[in-house]
Order: structure tokens, then sequence, then C-alpha cells
């Protein structure tokens, strides 16, 4: 069928619907199972070798020093005491400070005389090299810099009136469709609310941190990164050096949620040390710095305007939205993302506007738009359905668009309404009363539902497979994994495709020595890598056919064995010295002719203190449907994560800047309220079947930022049926509640 060499390329371009899958005829049984981690064992054992860990020998130890103005210049920068103090090595300041992740809407420059003009408050402008952390780390104190300070744009409030349209991201960020005013107000039943979310952190576990070492004018960073292929692009352009003289090693990465999309300062400070010293350098981040200078969900202010006839049926959609950045940054939290497809309704206004501020870079963070968009979405529905008297649910059911409403193009697959008619009825929806009625004793219950959809993204993507003598399969991509379980879903498709225990496939990950894949953003990581090597496992099949003189669907692989014309030939046998393929896919007309997506529907049941108004989250179920699901526990993983996120957001994460300087106030987790073992009750989560042939071959959609899409407006929309009272400023505190709290 091919007529592969050893080391030939399968291509695919998404152009087309792909009905067919290897992994519905295949006959190892192991795809969708919920298979532990491959890479478990080492990281519970502590033999994952992280970017702060790398033995390296000669290394020395860089620390970071931030800018502590929030506007104006560096006069000076006196490094004499600190250079003096015992073990330090040099202080370096000529690097450019923060490298923006393109993606974000930042651009990517050579360094040339350092920081001169400050972006913010925090922002990086020297790195310290000693012969040991704590020794770095106590000079970066005696850093003498010298500003001449500027008046700076630190309140959202003040600069509202100055906001500007930015250009084109993921999304246009202005969508004009009919006469929503018009339609308002024509309108039976309308809502017209202003909903806020504050700054958010990524808060990963593993802090930022780089290891790089120079050889024969080459680098090679061990770094914590989430897409290496574009992360060396961009550090290559960042030291102006061409891109085959640097290697990005990521092997194993502590959570991302976004922040880890782009290089951050630490790297190419450490970069242009090693390189200036000739020895390894490694930069860590404190974890205030990664608070500092790293990147931050925008804050949002979000008018949503709804229109409906009597029966229900939305005619205005309005969902205007003003964000933050740093001047001349075009990223913009997407916040409309989902409304475009949500729900039907003929006339719609879906803005987005920047309002500058000296404030820390805002970029992408888990979920980027939906995830506080849905908020506001979703508390709109709920309000809108609470002033009509009819059930939420039902609210949702009515305006069910049978195509998009925007591009009148089809769904690839949507299950939108048999996700909430599962969880209503899982869930024991009908018992839900009206809200502020469900007193026991001191607590106020209440339940709260609300949408969840995430768009499906399909990105280039290349990964070689091999077999060797032994018969045992080889993955090979620089795709990373943070946590999302891709060692193992990848090593699953090799096993399904190819016939071979789980044991006999090992997959080898973020190093950019392999073919480049998709990286983990987006949600895409599973259905672009997974489908890179689903492509070079169908090459090898048809390899192991021709040697085994059948045709391909002729032959069954299974357990390390080829069956076929009554025989059963170890594949060993038929390999030799091994072969191996590799496969390449890129997104393609699909993604223009159908909307895809995947969906989901939050339930969630509240205790609210009728005194204190103490939230307590009782209990939360999550239905969604994304495709095939490659790995029932790892889907389920990402899922809870995604829910607890969701949770947080609702009701404690939030950033403080201090109105003065733009300085981040609470910048550790200690005052970053995560949440913690006691906010989070048992989540349990359910997925409905469904394949999507539109989306690639493995028939899967995106699911890792899905779980908190809609979640934060479930736990909203729970505390208002439980108190009847709403709060649009999140996160809902306890402050914000007590006010309108009923009487003892």
């Amino acid at each position: 069928m091919f007529g592969f060499g050893k080391g030939d390329t399968n291509s695919l371009t998404m152009n087309a619907s792909h009905p067919d899958s290897l992994l519905d005829t295949s006959s190892q049984d192991v795809i969708g199972k919920p298979i532990d981690r491959i890479d478990g064992p080492k990281k519970v054992s502590g033999k994952a070798t992280y970017a702060a860990e790398y033995a390296l020998d000669n290394v020395a130890y860089g620390y970071l020093v931030r800018a502590t103005v929030g506007a104006g210049k560096i006069t000076s920068l006196d490094a004499s005491r600190a250079k003096a103090l015992p073990g330090v090595i040099d202080v370096i300041t000529d690097y450019a400070s923060f490298i923006r992740n393109p993606q974000q809407g930042g651009e990517t420059t050579a360094p040339t005389q350092g920081v001169e003009d400050v972006a913010y408050h925090g922002e990086i402008i020297a790195i310290v090299i000693a012969e040991s952390y704590e020794a770095a780390r106590d000079a970066a104190l005696h850093v003498d810099v010298q500003y001449d300070a500027a008046e700076g744009r630190y309140d959202f409030e003040a600069h509202k009136s100055e906001a500007e349209e930015p250009k084109p991201q993921q999304i246009p960020p202005h969508h004009d469709q009919g006469d929503i005013d018009q339609a308002m107000a024509d309108a039976a039943f309308t809502v017209d609310v202003t909903y806020t979310t504050p700054s958010q952190n990524s808060a990963a576990m593993e802090p930022h941190a780089s290891l790089a070492v120079w050889e024969d004018g080459a680098l090679t960073l061990y770094g914590a990164y989430q897409m290496p292929s574009s992360d060396k692009q961009q550090l290559a352009k960042a030291l102006g050096v061409s891109a085959d003289k640097v290697r990005i090693v990521a092997a194993y990465v502590g959570g991302g949620f976004g922040s880890k999309l782009g290089i951050a300062p630490e790297s190419v400070a450490a970069a242009i040390a090693a390189k200036r010293l000739n020895r390894p350098v490694k930069a860590v981040m404190a974890r205030q710095q990664v608070f500092d200078a790293t990147v931050r969900r925008s804050n949002t202010e979000q008018r949503m305007r709804l229109g409906a006839t009597a029966d229900g049926k939305l005619t205005a959609i309005g969902h205007e939205t003003l964000v933050s950045n740093l001047p001349g940054e075009d990223f913009f939290e997407p916040t409309g993302m989902a409304t475009h497809f949500l729900y039907a309704g003929d006339n719609r206004r879906i803005t987005h506007d920047i309002v500058r501020l000296d404030w820390m870079l805002a970029g992408s963070m888990r979920a980027p738009g939906e995830a506080v968009g849905l908020i506001a979405l979703e508390g709109a529905i709920d309000e809108l359905a609470e002033k009509m008297g009819i059930d939420p649910i039902e609210l949702r059911r009515r305006n069910e668009p049978e195509k998009d409403p925007e591009k009148n193009i089809p769904y690839s697959s949507r299950s939108l309404i048999p996700c909430l008619e599962r969880g209503a009825e899982a869930f024991g929806w009908s018992s839900r009363k009206p809200a502020g009625t469900d007193r026991r004793g001191d607590w106020l219950y209440g339940m709260g539902v609300a949408s969840a959809a995430r768009s499906n993204m399909l990105m280039k993507s290349a990964a070689k497979v091999s077999i060797d003598g032994q018969g045992k399969a080889h993955v090979e991509t620089d795709m990373t994994d943070i946590g999302t379980g891709t060692y193992t879903i990848l090593g699953q498709i090799t096993a399904e495709i190819l016939g071979l225990p789980i044991e006999d496939v090992s997959v080898h990950l973020g190093d950019t020595d392999a073919p480049p894949g998709a990286g983990s953003g987006g949600s895409w990581g599973a259905g672009s890598s997974g489908t890179s090597v689903y492509l070079a496992c169908e090459a090898l099949r048809a390899k192991i056919a021709k040697a085994m003189g059948v045709a391909e669907d002729a032959m069954t692989l299974k357990d390390g064995r080829v069956i076929a014309d009554n025989r059963s030939v170890p594949l060993a046998q038929l390999v030799g010295d091994g072969i191996e393929a590799t496969g390449e896919v890129s997104p393609g007309r699909q993604e223009k002719t159908f909307n895809q997506a995947s969906y989901g529907a939050h339930f969630c049941e509240v205790a609210v203190h009728a005194v204190t108004g103490e939230v307590r989250v009782k209990r939360m179920l999550g239905v969604f449907t994304a495709g095939r699901i490659l790995n029932a526990k790892t889907a389920r993983s990402q899922c809870l994560g995604g829910m607890t996120f969701g949770i947080g957001c609702a009701l404690s994460e939030e950033l403080v800047h201090d109105p003065r300087n733009g300085k981040i106030v609470n910048r550790d987790l200690g005052e970053y309220h995560v949440p913690v073992n006691a906010d989070v009750p048992q989540l349990e989560v359910e997925f409905l079947p469904e394949r999507d042939i539109q989306a690639n071959p493995l028939h899967a959609k995106g699911i890792g930022e899905l779980g908190i899409c809609g979640a934060a407006g479930a736990v909203g929309n729970a505390i208002y049926n439980a108190t009847g009272v709403r709060v649009r400023d999140f996160p809902v505190t306890l402050d914000k509640l007590l006010e309108g709290l009923p009487a003892v």
C-alpha cells in the first residue's frame, strides 16, 4: 500500500473526514482503557528528572534580579558590592528582559543593551552568578539599581475609557451580527449585567527553571517548557543564533497551564551566562519571581446582554469584554470564544478591547477565554432562566443550534444536551429547590449548572516510531508531558496499532533532537501528536504486511505476533534489524468546514453558612464528550484537575495589584489561594461515548482544558440558588455575600 523504505514518512493533511480508524479494527484492546501512567513510577520514586535536577559537572548558579519600580528607566546598576561577596562569579545585565511567546502576541528580539525601560514591577533586569544558589541569592540583594521613576498606569478603572481594539488573534476581537440593540428592545425578557474576574496565576507546582550548557558553539538547555519546538525557535532568535545551534530538553514538566508555553527570563539569562562563563549555569525562579515575571491571566470586565422571546428563544446575545495587557501586546483574553457558537440567536455582538496597563504581561492560562468567559455567559443564562421562571437546562435546550450560528457550518459532533440531560439525571437535579429556600440549620443549600465548551484544534506534528530487532517499539517526538499523560497515551496508540503489550513500547519525549511535535497547549496535544504517532504506526503496519506477504486487512497484530493465512509469526522475526517510519499531520480544510469543539455539563451543590457566608462545595459532577477517550484514567484526571481549578476560580483565586506601582501583592502560594484538599469534595466525572471523524484519525478531541470550562460558573450559580444573592464579581468571597444573606 505504501511501499515505504526504512525511514519513510507518512503524511496527512486533514482535508476530509476520516471515518475509518485503525483503533477500531486493531486487536490489542488497550486504547481507551484506564492504564496507569507509564511514567508514574519514575515520578513517585523521584527518578523523573525535572529541569532543575539535571546533574552536570561544574555548574554555576544564577539568581534573577527584578525591577522595584513599576515604570520608568534604569539610570544606573552598580554590582560592585555584589561581585565582591564570597562565591560570586559575575553579575550580567546585557540580555533581553522578557522574550514573549509569539502565540501570546509578543515579539522576539535579540539582546542588545539589557533592560533600560522598565515595563512593570518585578521585571527581570539582571542575573547574579555564583558558586552556590545561596550565594547568588544573597548577592542579588546587594545589586544597587537606581531609577528615574515615571508615572505608571496601574488602575484598571481609571483607564477603562482608553480601551482599544486589538489585532485579531485566535478569534476576531469584534464580531457584530444583526442589530442587538433593537433585538434587546423588542425582547420579552432581557438580562443586562456585568461580571468581573481578577488577574490569575497558573501557579504550577514546578517553578520555571533552566540549565544551560554550551558545547562547540551549540546550546543545550534543560528547561521547563510546554512547547519545545517553538521555544527552540524563540530562544535561538533571542540569542541571535541559528535554530540548529539550540537544543531544548524538557522530558518532564511539573505543570504549566500556559505559563510555560513560551520561554521565560531565566532561559535567556542562563544561556548568556553559560556562554560567557564557558560552564553550565542553572537558573531557577523563586516562587515570588514566577508570580512577578512570567505571565498572568488578564482580569476581565464582561457585559452580558441576553434577549429572549416569551417562549425562551434567544434573539440577542451580547458579550462585550474589557481586558488588560502591557502596551504593544496584542494578546487578549478571548472570553467570547465559546459565546460565538454555544447557543442560537440571530443578533450578536461579541467584542474584546484592551486597557493598557503597566502590569505584568497577560497571556494564555488554562482554557484562555472559556475559563472566565463562561462564568459570565453561564451566569447570565442562569439569570435569564430565573427571570423567566423556567429550568436553566430547559432554557439551554430551547437554544440548541442546528449549525454554527455565526459561520453557518455544521458541528463535527455536538453532545451538549445529552451531557446536560445525563448530568441532571445522575445528580438529582429534579430535587433542586427555588433560590434561598433550602435551609438546613445554619446552612443554605443550592444547586447550579453550567455548560462546558472548548474549541478543538489540530496542530502540525511529527513523530518517529521504530521497531527494533527484539520486536519492541520506540516512539520519539519533542512533544511534552506536563502531567497530562502524554507518555501513556502515545504508548497506548502505538501498542494498539502495532499489536504490542504496553510494556514493549518506550516513549521518548521533550527533546528537540526528535521530530517536532505539537507541544502541550490548547488541548491539542493528544489529538495532534497522537495522530502523528498513528500515521507512523500505519506506515509500519504496511511494512509488516509486506514482510509477511499478505494484505494489511488480512493481518492481525496482537501480543507481539503477526497472524495471517493460518500463520502466527513473532513480530521480531519480520523486522530484521529494525524498521522505522515518521508520521506527520497538518491541519486542513476540516477545521474550516466544521465547527469542532468538546462539550460538557457541570453540576454543583454548595452549602453557604447563613451567618458567616462561608461557602462549601458539597459535591460536583462533570459529564463530558470529547470524541474517543484515549485513556479513561488520564482523561478523568484532567477533568478532575479542571473542575478543581474552577472551584478556585469561583471562590478564592485572585492576584492583587498594588494601585501605587502595579506590584503583585500576593505573590506566593501562601497568599494566592488555590484550592486545597479541604476545599474540594469528592468530584465525579462521566464520559458519554462519542467519535469525531472530522477531527483526526483517532476520532478524539481535546480534553485537557474542558474540565475548567464552565466549572466556576456552576459554582456561582449554585451559590445563587442557595442564597438568592447573585454575586457577579469573582471570586465569590464571603464579604460579597454577607450583606444579602437572610437575617438569622
